[in-house]
């Protein structure tokens, strides 16, 4: 059974950073991780997936925002930087068996573990 916890949330002024870490258990073989977000009155929107050979970043992410795991696959990060009040929400880590499809990064339905969520909340 796979199992996702989520730290690193809080509260940081627009242009600051944060670091997510989610701890992983229970994936063996590849799995398809991913960190999605979901603000007040929002849909839940994709943020970033990958895997062993890719990753895939939401446009509203890329060039501020890094993921990595690492090699034991226990741990999944998420860098942020230049954070904007936007950016504000509670931030989910994700996993699905097998190798990302791109079109995933849309479709949190296709995700079947979860994460319980950390709220980033950046200020203006």
């Amino acid at each position: 059974q796979v199992h996702l916890a989520e730290s690193g949330g809080g509260s940081v002024q627009a242009g600051g950073s944060l670091r997510l870490s989610c701890a992983i258990s229970g994936t063996e073989y590849e799995w398809c991780m991913a960190w999605f977000r979901q603000a007040p009155g929002k849909k839940r929107e994709g943020i970033v997936i990958l895997d062993s050979d890719n990753q895939k970043y939401a446009q509203a992410a890329e060039g501020r925002f890094s993921a990595a795991r690492n090699d034991a696959k226990t741990t999944l990060t998420l860098q942020m930087n230049s954070l904007k009040p936007e950016d504000s929400a509670v931030y989910y880590c994700a996993a699905k068996r097998g190798y990302c499809m791109t079109w995933w990064l849309r479709d949190d339905f296709e995700f079947t573990s979860w994460g319980r969520g950390t709220q980033v909340t950046v200020a203006s």
